[in-house]
Formats: structure tokens, C-alpha cells, sequence
């Protein structure tokens, strides 16, 4: 219970952000993810593995280990990778309205 009121006071302090509420590691360089007003889907990832500064994701076994850190708000892998969730959400949330459309 003490963890989800410090959670609730710092998402309070972010504004419009959007928080992911799970996240998954898929073959391909694909990751799911589930934000809290319910939007989930896939995100393909592999022209940020090969990009220099993220590098370090190229090797399949270190994307595996994607974890969503609560305190920053971010998708994150061991060696200080870290996504911000706004440019994963702004991706799926162009999908889904270009399916709609």
C-alpha cells in the first residue's frame, strides 16, 4: 500500500504522462506494452537496436530482460538504457488511429 501512494503522488506531479502498466520483451525486437488508459500493443524496436547510442540492445538476450521502472516512468534494460514511454505511446496510439482511419 505504501509504494502505490508514493507511485500516486509522483504520477500526480507528472502532469498528462502516460504510465506504463506492464511491459514484455518479444522476438524480432518487438515490445509490448499496456498503458493505463488501456492502450497496449506492439512497438518495433529494431532500428533503435542498431542505432549507436542503443547499441547495446542489439544483443537479443539483454532485449529480453526489458523491465518497466515505476519511480522513472521508463522501459528500461540493464547498462542505464532507458525509453521514455511518451514516444512508445505516441507510436501506437498513430497505429491505432491510422486503423480506425
Amino acid at each position: 500500500m505504501g509504494m502505490s501512494l508514493v507511485n500516486r503522488r509522483y504520477r500526480s506531479r507528472r502532469g498528462s504522462m502516460h504510465t506504463v502498466t506492464e511491459c514484455r520483451a518479444e522476438g524480432n525486437y518487438t515490445l509490448w506494452v499496456r498503458f493505463d488508459d488501456g492502450l497496449e500493443g506492439r512497438v518495433y524496436l529494431g532500428e533503435f537496436a542498431l542505432a549507436t547510442s542503443y547499441g547495446r540492445l542489439f544483443d537479443e538476450d539483454l532485449f529480453s530482460r526489458a523491465a518497466f521502472d515505476p519511480v522513472s516512468n521508463t522501459v528500461t534494460w540493464g547498462g542505464g538504457i532507458n525509453l521514455d514511454p511518451e514516444v512508445l505511446y505516441r507510436d501506437l496510439a498513430s497505429k491505432a488511429h491510422a486503423a480506425v482511419h
